[in-house]
């Protein structure tokens, strides 16, 4: 019979953990990204609204596109041993900026007395 020994079992460890801290995160694991309010205290209530529905869009759209990286990733390391995304990128940045455009909007419409 094959034995594992203590240092093979802390070297397969070791390499799982790296392989599969490469891929891709969930959209609800991504932090929002810094983005200033100030930048959309200009705008009326009606202006926000539309600006705060574009950017739910947008982070929809890179959630979804994220989530699929994740899936893809998942399947790639359980076949192949290396995510997909370590070699075509994912949406991360995107998710974030989004978020943060969510916050920064919400922040404005708070401040501006929108309802």
């Amino acid at each position: 019979m094959f034995k594992i020994n203590f240092i093979s079992k802390i070297f397969l460890t070791i390499i799982f953990t790296i392989i599969l801290s490469n891929c891709a995160s969930r959209p609800s694991s991504i932090a929002a990204s810094y983005v200033s309010h100030e930048k959309y205290m200009d705008y009326s209530c009606v202006q926000l609204a539309t600006k705060m529905s574009d950017a739910q869009g947008e982070l929809q759209k890179y959630s979804e596109l994220q989530n699929s990286k994740a899936n893809i990733d998942a399947a790639s390391v359980f076949f192949v041993l290396i995510p997909a995304s370590s070699l075509t990128g994912d949406h991360k940045a995107d998710v974030a900026k989004f978020k943060g455009e969510i916050e920064a909007i919400n922040t404005a419409q708070t401040k501006l007395k929108c309802k």
